[in-house]
C-alpha cells in the first residue's frame, strides 16, 4: 500500500480507537495492539517526513512557546448571569415569561412556552476550539469573551478530543477545559510540588507555555456550545449537542429537559447531591432556554443572554484575617507552612487554617502577618490561600525559619522546600513515618493511629518502625488509655501484619515520590524485594509511569544505609513481603466491567474499587452497553437510570457488603 494513503488510513484507525477508548471508555484493543499501530504511524511518519497537524502524533510536541498570541474570537463568549438562591431563579424564570408574552403579543409567529435545559456548572478553566475543514486549528482561552490567548499546543494534549472531524465548515466550540479528581490524585503521588487543587492544575496547565507540562497533568474538556458555525443552523440546545455527540466531541452525559422551573429546580437539587462522587469539579448548575428563536428572541443585557442563568452553590471563596504562621514537620522531613486564620465561614464550614505551599509561595503571593486573605475551598479540602486583598491595617514580614521547629536542627534548603536532616529523633517525622507504615493501603495495623505512635514514641522510646515489632505486653499494659483488650488488639493486629504483600510493604516504606500505584508497578515488575533493592536506574526507567525523579528517588532510598538498616531490622522481626501477582481467585468480579455510582456506607469509592480490581474486575467510570455490574449506593443518580435503562444488573449495598464482607486491598 502507499505509504501516504497508509499514513491516512493509521490516523483513521487511531482517532477511533482514542475515541473509544478516552471518551466512550470502551477499549477495542489491547495496550500492545495500540502500540504496535501507533509505532507504526512514527515510523512511516519519520520515512516519509509527512507529519499532518492532525496526526495523533502532535498531540504533545512543538517547542516551548516563547510567549501566547492573541486570538479574536469568531463568535463572543457571554458571560452568565448568576443566582445564589431559587428566589432568584424563580424571578429569572418570571422575567422570561414576562418577556415571551410581550414578544407573542407583537408578533404573529408565536414562541412555546419555556422549555429547560439544565447541565453542570462545570469548575475549571473555559476554552474555545477552532475547526476548519474538519481539522483542529485553533484553541484559545476565554480571556475577555471577545479576545482571548491561542493555546492550541496545550489544546492538543487533551486525548478526548478529536483533531478531525466529520464537519467541515467552519465552527468554534466552547467548553471546559478540566483535570479529574483521579489524575490530580496520581500526579500528586509522584510530584515535587503537590497541585491543591484540580482547578488551579487545569487553569495552570493549560496556560503553560510548555506543552509537555500540560500533558502530564492528563485533562479532560466537555463542551456545551457552538458559538459561531457556517452552513447550518439548529432548531434547539439538544439538537446542537447531538450535533457535537456526532462530531465525536466531548459531551458530558447530562442534560434534563425540563417543562417549568420547578422541574429545574428539582435537577439542581439532584446535581447538588450526585457532584460529590463526581470526578471532575463542579460548582454549580447552568438553566438554558432550548429553543434557539426564543434565545434569539429574548437576546442580550449589556453582560449576559436573558436566556441562561448559572446557579452557583454555596460560595467557595472569602476572605479573613491571617493571624499567623505555623511551620509542620512531614515524614519526609519536609518543613511546610500552614496558616492560622481569623475564624470564617465558607461553604458550610468553619475555617481557621489554610494551606500555604513553601516560603517561595508566600512572598509570591505577597503574604505577610496581620494582611487581608482570599482563600478558597475547593471540593470539602482544606483551604487554600490565593492571594491577598488591600488592607489599611499594619502587617508584618512572614520569617523564614532556620531551625527545625520540632527538634531545633538546623534547616537545609533543597529546591523550593525547606527540610530537617534529623531524621532519627525529630518526634513529628518517626510519628508521621510509623501512622504512614501503619497506614491501611501499607502495613494495615489497626489501631495505631497519630496519637497512640506519639505515645509509643514518647513513653516506649521508640526510634524507628521496625521498634514497633518489639513492642511487648507488660510495655503497653502500663500506658494510660492501655487497658487489656486494647494491648491485645494492638499485639494481634502488629503480629497478622508481618505477613504482607510486596506491595503494601514497599509503600509502607515511605519512598519519596512512590504512592501504592507506583508500589504496585515495582512489585508487578520485579516480583521480590530484593530485586527492588538492586534495581539500576536504567531498568527502572524502563517502567511505564516511572521517570527520572522516582527512579533516582528509589535509587537513593536503596542506597541510605539507615534506611538499609532498617529494613533488614523489619525482615529480622518476621515481616514477610511476598509477591501477590495479579491473579485473583474466580469471582463474580472476575473479566467483568464495573461502574460504582451513589454512597456505600461499608467502604470508601477507592476502597471498592481497589478490591474489586483485585478479585479480576476492571472499573469504569460511565456506564455502557458493555457495563456487567452497577454498584448502586445511597443517591445513585443518572447512572443508576441509564443501568435499568439497558438492563445491566444491579447489585445494591447489601448485595456488595454481603458478598464482600471486610476485603482490604492488595
Amino acid at each position: 500500500m502507499d505509504k501516504l494513503k497508509r499514513i491516512e488510513e493509521l490516523i483513521e484507525i487511531i482517532d477511533d480507537l482514542n475515541y473509544h477508548y478516552y471518551t466512550l471508555d470502551e477499549p477495542k484493543l489491547s495496550d500492545k495492539e495500540y502500540d504496535r499501530i501507533y509505532d507504526e504511524l512514527v515510523r512511516l511518519e519519520k520515512e516519509t517526513g509527512i507529519v499532518h497537524s492532525y496526526s495523533p502524533t502532535q498531540r504533545v510536541g512543538g517547542e516551548i512557546l516563547d510567549k501566547f498570541q492573541k486570538h479574536t474570537h469568531l463568535g463572543e463568549l457571554w458571560s452568565l448571569g448568576k443566582s445564589q438562591n431559587y428566589g432568584e431563579l424563580r424571578n429569572w424564570d418570571n422575567r422570561v415569561r414576562r418577556l415571551i408574552e410581550e414578544y407573542n403579543n407583537n408578533h404573529g409567529e408565536q414562541l412555546p412556552p419555556p422549555e429547560y435545559i439544565v447541565e453542570y456548572k462545570f469548575d475549571g478553566l473555559t476554552i474555545n476550539l477552532t475547526y476548519t475543514n474538519g481539522e483542529l486549528v485553533q484553541g484559545a482561552t476565554r480571556g475577555n469573551g471577545i479576545i482571548g490567548e491561542a493555546i492550541l499546543p496545550q489544546i492538543k494534549t487533551i486525548k478526548t478530543l478529536p483533531l478531525k472531524i466529520n464537519y467541515k465548515d467552519t465552527m468554534e466550540i466552547q467548553g471546559e477545559g478540566l483535570m479529574p479528581l483521579s489524575a490530580l490524585e496520581r500526579y500528586n503521588e509522584v510530584a515535587e510540588e503537590p497541585l491543591k487543587n484540580a482547578r488551579n492544575a487545569a487553569a495552570g496547565a493549560l496556560r503553560n507555555l510548555d506543552p509537555k507540562v500540560t500533558a502530564k497533568r492528563h485533562l479532560v474538556a466537555y463542551f456545551y456550545n457552538i458559538g459561531y458555525i457556517e452552513g447550518k443552523e439548529f432548531e434547539t440546545h439538544l439538537e446542537m449537542l447531538e450535533f457535537l455527540k456526532e462530531n465525536r466531541l466531548p459531551v458530558y452525559n447530562y442534560a434534563a429537559k425540563c417543562d417549568s422551573i420547578e422541574e429545574a429546580i428539582e435537577e439542581i437539587e439532584k446535581i447538588d447531591v450526585e457532584r460529590h462522587n463526581k470526578d471532575i469539579l463542579t460548582d454549580g448548575a447552568v438553566i438554558k432556554i432550548n429553543h434557539m428563536r426564543t434565545r434569539e428572541a429574548l437576546g442580550y443585557t449589556m453582560k449576559f443572554p436573558r436566556w441562561a442563568i448559572a446557579y452557583k452553590f454555596e460560595a467557595e471563596e472569602t476572605t479573613t484575617k491571617l493571624l499567623g504562621v505555623q511551620w509542620n514537620v512531614g515524614r519526609t522531613g519536609k518543613v511546610t507552612p500552614s496558616a492560622i486564620l481569623e475564624a470564617v465561614e465558607i461553604a458550610g464550614a468553619t475555617v481557621r487554617r489554610a494551606t500555604l505551599n513553601n516560603y517561595d509561595d508566600i512572598e509570591r503571593k505577597k503574604v505577610r502577618l496581620n494582611s487581608r486573605v482570599l482563600i478558597r475551598r475547593s471540593n470539602e479540602v482544606i483551604p487554600e490561600i490565593m492571594g491577598v486583598v488591600d488592607t489599611d491595617e499594619e502587617t508584618e514580614e512572614i520569617k523564614k525559619p532556620t531551625h527545625c521547629p520540632a527538634c531545633d536542627t538546623e534547616l537545609i534548603q533543597d529546591g523550593v522546600h525547606i527540610f530537617c536532616p534529623n531524621s532519627l529523633n525529630c518526634k513529628p517525622q518517626l510519628v508521621s513515618r510509623i501512622v504512614h507504615f501503619s497506614s491501611r493501603d501499607a502495613m494495615n495495623i489497626e489501631g495505631l493511629s497519630e496519637k497512640t505512635a506519639e505515645k509509643l514514641f514518647e513513653e516506649l522510646d521508640l526510634m524507628d518502625v521496625a521498634d514497633i515489632y518489639e513492642i511487648k505486653y507488660e510495655d503497653l499494659i502500663k500506658l494510660e488509655g492501655f487497658k487489656e483488650k486494647k494491648t491485645n488488639n494492638l499485639l494481634n493486629a502488629i503480629e497478622q501484619s508481618k505477613d504482607t504483600s510486596l506491595t503494601r510493604f514497599i509503600y509502607a516504606l515511605g519512598i519519596p515520590n512512590v504512592g501504592l500505584r507506583t508500589a504496585g508497578d515495582l512489585a508487578e515488575h520485579f516480583k521480590s524485594l530484593d530485586a527492588i533493592r538492586n534495581a539500576q536506574y536504567e531498568e527502572l526507567m524502563t517502567i511505564p509511569d516511572i521517570g527520572p525523579k522516582i527512579a533516582e528517588s528509589i535509587v537513593e532510598f536503596f542506597h541510605d544505609e539507615h534506611i538499609v538498616k532498617g529494613i533488614e531490622k523489619l525482615l529480622s522481626e518476621g515481616v514477610n513481603p511476598h509477591y501477590e501477582g495479579n491473579i485473583a481467585e474466580e469471582s463474580i468480579f472476575t473479566g467483568k466491567t464495573v461502574v460504582i455510582t451513589g454512597t456505600i456506607e461499608a467502604f470508601t469509592r477507592k476502597e471498592l474499587k481497589d478490591i474489586i480490581e483485585n478479585m479480576g474486575g476492571k472499573v469504569a467510570s460511565s456506564v455502557s452497553k458493555n457495563t456487567d455490574y452497577v454498584i448502586v449506593g445511597e443517591n445513585p443518580g443518572s447512572k443508576y437510570n441509564k443501568a435499568v435503562e439497558l438492563g445491566i444488573e444491579i447489585i445494591d449495598e447489601d448485595k456488595i457488603t454481603y458478598t464482600l464482607g471486610d476485603c482490604p486491598p492488595k
